[in-house]
């Protein structure tokens, strides 16, 4: 793609809903489009701005294997745990 710097990123996005004890997480699937990401897909659970870390976020060759590897990691999880804490400093 000629309008993007060799090291930017781009991605399609694919959005899926995880309703899990009657909250909402989104788990967005990325596929690269230009750059290089962790896989050719990776899916990453999210609060719109909080994603999770990265031990939950699933990679695949295909966006089926991206979702499911996420979906194994976090199977016993609950959404608090998904996400980053913020340190007392207020570093995250």
């Amino acid at each position: 793609m000629q309008s993007l710097q060799p090291n930017d990123i781009l991605t399609r996005i694919t959005r899926y809903n995880l309703i899990r004890n009657q909250r909402l997480v989104y788990i967005d699937v990325h596929e690269a489009l230009h750059g290089q990401l962790a896989g050719r897909f990776v899916a990453v659970p999210n609060l719109i701005n909080l994603i999770a870390r990265q031990e939950y976020q699933g990679i695949g060759a295909t966006e089926s294997e991206a979702l499911q590897n996420c979906l194994s990691k976090i199977e016993n999880t609950s959404i608090e745990e998904l996400f980053p804490r913020q340190a007392n400093s207020g570093n995250l």
